[in-house]
């Protein structure tokens, strides 16, 4: 006689309670919008300007409105790009310049930096005197180079490079320093060449460093060609600055300072979105 198999029924316990059928997934933050900040920002810049030289009495001489600056400003670009009054001409001396001196004195700095990762006898070398150069004030050197180089183009692109040296150098020299010792001794087990070793893994790695000493680099490489027009050029932005000055128009300053801060944003722009385009890696995960 065959016995009736043993049947276990689960009872759920109702003390527990049941959790929903459907639940939807947390929703991520969305993302800032920094073009929207940046532009409402520059909204209630101009707006605090413009109300605080209205109501608070300011001299033109000391802060002009923002309605004067836009007039000067316009007056300078509404022109024809070869006319030697507008701001086509200087801005176009004082960028070219720039862009070889940066050119120029960030090849060295990657260069030297990438000697002195690869050899502690040139970093023992070099480096001291690589900040004791940094550490010169470079107002006070910048009438010797004008000295040096004239008051043509050519000390222009010496301070343009001096300033720029030194960020592309410390930055990529980290950057190249800061290597996996793993992947070193992997590229030593296939049998790779020291410039092998460079190009495939300590470049890549350092690029991220590199860029971010180029995003400083711009910056100082215009800012050094400015400071060398102050001392004496015959075009260029820091020549209209100082023209403007003679005449007490402080609104055509106001001009020349907006302009130069626009391509500051700008080529800060640029160098971001090279290294987005270059440093895809570093990329890899972010919305």
């Amino acid at each position: 006689m065959m016995s009736k198999p043993d049947i276990t029924l689960a009872v759920a316990d109702p003390t527990i309670e049941s959790a929903p059928a459907s639940e939807s997934p947390p929703r991520a933050p969305r993302p800032v919008n920094g073009t929207l900040i940046a532009g409402l920002g520059l909204v209630a810049l101009f707006a605090g300007w413009a109300l605080a030289v209205r109501f608070l009495d300011v001299p033109s001489y000391i802060l002009p409105s923002p309605a004067a600056v836009w007039k000067a400003l316009w007056s300078g670009l509404a022109v024809s790009p070869s006319d030697p009054l507008g701001y086509y001409l200087p801005l176009w001396g004082t960028l070219k310049n720039a862009a070889i001196g940066l050119a120029a004195g960030g090849g060295l700095g990657l260069l030297l930096g990438s000697l002195m990762a690869e050899s502690r006898t040139i970093e023992k070398l070099l480096m001291p005197y690589a900040f004791a150069l940094q550490s010169l004030p470079k107002v006070a050197i910048a009438p010797l180079v004008v000295i040096w180089f004239g008051f043509g183009d050519g000390s222009k692109i010496a301070i343009a490079g001096l300033l720029s040296f030194f960020p592309i150098l410390i930055n990529s020299f980290t950057g190249l320093r800061s290597v996996d010792p793993e992947k070193i001794d992997l590229m030593r087990s296939l049998s790779a060449s020291r410039f092998e070793t460079y190009r495939i893994v300590k470049l890549p790695n350092a690029a991220p460093y590199i860029f971010a000493g180029l995003d400083m680099a711009v910056v100082y490489a215009l800012l050094g060609t400015i400071v060398a027009e102050f001392l004496g050029a015959q075009q260029g932005m820091g020549v209209v600055i100082t023209q403007a000055q003679a005449v007490t128009d402080v609104a055509g300053v106001f001009a020349a300072l907006v302009i130069l801060g626009a391509f500051g944003i700008l080529l800060h722009g640029i160098v971001r979105g090279l290294e987005q385009r270059v440093v895809h890696w570093g990329n890899r995960g972010r919305k």
